[in-house]
């Protein structure tokens, strides 16, 4: 179905660098044409040392409603807009910022809270649940507050950097108290495992948990978006555990981003820890000037 841009469409850019891969505008501008919504999502390939500039141009735009960022401006659009949502102050990182009709640039963070949701529209609830995450990078940050918001029973982190898993285990319990700590990749004793390591996009990268101490009963979810199976669920499937790949996670992400930018207005559910963005309560965002 072609996409008809006329002089009222709002554009939703999709800011990255290196975006020929991207799959956002084939996600959305079926969706905008399916609403009919008058409106399209197009991509803006912008290099680190132009994204100053790019925030300065983008910001005398009337029409753009909002944009979705991905690498490498995660962390460099922190700074970039006005207010944030608690998603992207707890993360330290942005990939859909929402451009308010009074000029504000207001910037959230979903890849953790769509993880939840995709675990959620498949009947697997972390509330109550022993999650081992493995990696504590971006993704991982997002999905440890996520799933600790959504009522964890507990959460054992691991990283590669094992200060790294320090520091995101402490914030999370600070801030959600959960009870968090460090530990191995040992999926042993937990009823969800969760791969947020780009460990299974190479052809010769080690599994990032021994297949062999996975049970039976357990979700094992890769975030790694991949068209085939990634090693990680084809190893535990023969364990004869539930898997999840990182499609999960992107569509219920983009559930969310479609909502936080007033889109899709008829979304069901949302994971816990999420505000009603429809109510855009002033109280939930941090300025950040």
């Amino acid at each position: 179905m072609a996409t008809h841009i006329k002089g009222s469409t709002r554009l939703y850019g999709l800011v990255g660098h290196r975006l020929a891969a991207a799959k956002s505008p084939q996600l959305l501008n079926p969706v905008f044409m399916d609403q009919g919504e008058d409106a399209v999502c197009i991509p803006f390939e912008v290099t680190p040392d132009g994204l100053c500039n790019f925030v300065i141009g983008a910001r005398a735009l009337n029409n753009l409603a909002g944009l979705l960022v991905t690498m490498p401006h995660k962390q460099s659009m922190l700074a970039l807009v006005d207010e944030l949502h608690p998603t992207a102050r707890q993360v330290g990182a942005i990939n859909v910022v929402r451009c308010e009709s009074d000029g504000r640039w207001v910037g959230a963070v979903f890849d953790g809270l769509g993880c939840v949701l995709g675990m959620q529209q498949e009947g697997h609830e972390p509330a109550g649940k022993s999650i081992l995450l493995v990696g504590a990078g971006g993704a991982g940050r997002a999905i440890a507050f996520a799933v600790a918001g959504a009522g964890a029973r507990s959460l054992t982190v691991c990283d590669a950097d094992e200060q790294r898993a320090r520091n995101l285990a402490e914030s999370v319990a600070a801030e959600t108290g959960c009870a968090t700590r460090v530990g191995p990749p040992d999926p042993r004793g937990h009823h969800i495992v969760i791969n947020a390591t780009p460990l299974g996009m190479g052809a010769n990268d080690p599994l990032p948990v021994d297949p062999e101490r996975l049970e039976p009963d357990m979700l094992v979810v890769d975030i790694i978006n991949s068209p085939h199976s990634t090693p990680l669920c084809r190893a535990a499937r023969e364990k004869g555990c539930s898997t999840q790949d990182g499609g999960h996670l992107h569509r219920g992400q983009a559930r969310l981003v479609l909502r936080f930018l007033g889109v899709n207005q008829e979304a069901e559910g949302e994971p816990g820890g999420l505000p009603p963005e429809h109510a855009r309560p002033d109280q939930a965002m941090t300025r950040t000037s």
